[in-house]
């Protein structure tokens, strides 16, 4: 059925067509993008970078690939470490599937293993239980392009531009030297890639070609991430053959005059804890610790010490649950290694 308008309806249509056709352009050229000649602070970032080296057309043509992506910066605001308690994190991490993957992954590669404990003194159940917790042994590295990510927190994250912007940096300089296309890395939202989720300053500052092959490559080559996290931990001090955490015992509710669960090195004096009812499970510790009070979903708590090695695990993800995941993953895996050797 052919409909015919009155001159006032198509009037009336001409001019909705022409408000919607308005509105639309409005929301295209309200759409974030990463045009330096129409960001001054994205011109100014592109000024730096240029001055540090990096080459103008490189980061330009870059920039022309970049897509904002709002479910990164809602997905900064979410992150299981801001929200749940001990056993609710530990049970996303701490699992038998975890545990066996982890014996699994430090049986292929023993000899890398090996080596990195020799030359870092990490044992082989704690860089495996990084990378298990990080990207459960590399089989889920992220789905987010990296330059995305790091674009859209770079200069639309309304706290923490200076960060990333220092990020995407740094990610544009490996892409650029290892000849990677920009748009091609996935990650993580926050820009964190490969086996051990490095974020790029970490890439450049640790990554190590653990297999000799010439290349930093913690994509695709597992040898080079077991020697990257070893060698992440000794810069940060880890200390070979060190305790990282003691089991204790304590108050129904944890003292307000101790200050629990902060991530700076070892603070406490275990003495002044025993004082108020915090004390090892078995025998003594002496000197500074990190006193732990873990809220469990029951409303108790379960607490624990922390010694320097914990703190460097502290320098991977800044979370003392992160911390804690870690090392109990390490412990359970290390626990099965044991059974399988014995």
């Amino acid at each position: 059925m052919k409909w015919n308008m009155t001159g006032g309806q198509r009037r009336f249509g001409l001019l909705l067509a022409s408000i919607l056709l308005g509105w639309g352009a409005g929301v295209a050229q309200a759409t974030p993008n990463f045009d330096p000649a129409t960001h001054a602070e994205i011109g100014k970032w592109l000024d730096d970078v240029t001055r540090q080296g990096l080459a103008r057309d490189d980061v330009r043509q870059a920039l022309e690939q970049a897509r904002f992506r709002q479910e990164v910066l809602d997905a900064m605001q979410g992150a299981a470490e801001h929200r749940l308690s001990w056993h609710e994190y530990r049970d996303i991490f701490v699992q038998p599937k975890r545990i066996r993957q982890g014996v699994a992954f430090i049986e292929a590669h023993r000899e890398a293993f090996s080596r990195a404990e020799q030359e870092f003194g990490v044992p082989p159940a704690y860089i495996a239980a990084i990378i298990g917790v990080e990207t459960f042994y590399g089989q889920y590295k992220g789905d987010h392009r990296v330059l995305d990510s790091l674009a859209t927190l770079a200069f639309y994250h309304p706290s923490r531009g200076d960060f990333f912007s220092g990020e995407l940096a740094a990610f544009l300089e490996i892409t650029f030297e290892q000849g990677i296309p920009a748009r091609k890395p996935e990650g993580s939202y926050a820009g964190a890639m490969g086996y051990p989720q490095f974020i790029p300053t970490s890439y450049q500052a640790y990554a190590v070609d653990f297999d000799g092959d010439g290349r930093r490559d913690l994509w695709d080559d597992p040898v080079d991430a077991i020697g990257s996290v070893g060698n992440y931990f000794a810069e940060h001090g880890w200390r070979r053959g060190a305790p990282v955490v003691t089991p204790a015992e304590g108050p129904e509710t944890p003292p307000g005059s101790i200050d629990f669960n902060a991530t700076r090195p070892p603070y406490a004096d275990a003495s002044r804890l025993a004082q108020v009812g915090i004390v090892p499970r078995v025998g003594a510790v002496q000197g500074r610790v990190i006193p732990l009070a873990l809220a469990r979903t029951d409303g108790r708590y379960r607490y624990a010490l922390g010694h320097r090695n914990f703190y460097v695990i502290t320098r991977y993800n800044h979370s003392y649950l992160y911390a804690m995941a870690v090392t109990e993953l390490a412990s359970r895996i290390q626990a099965a290694l044991d059974e399988v050797d014995g």
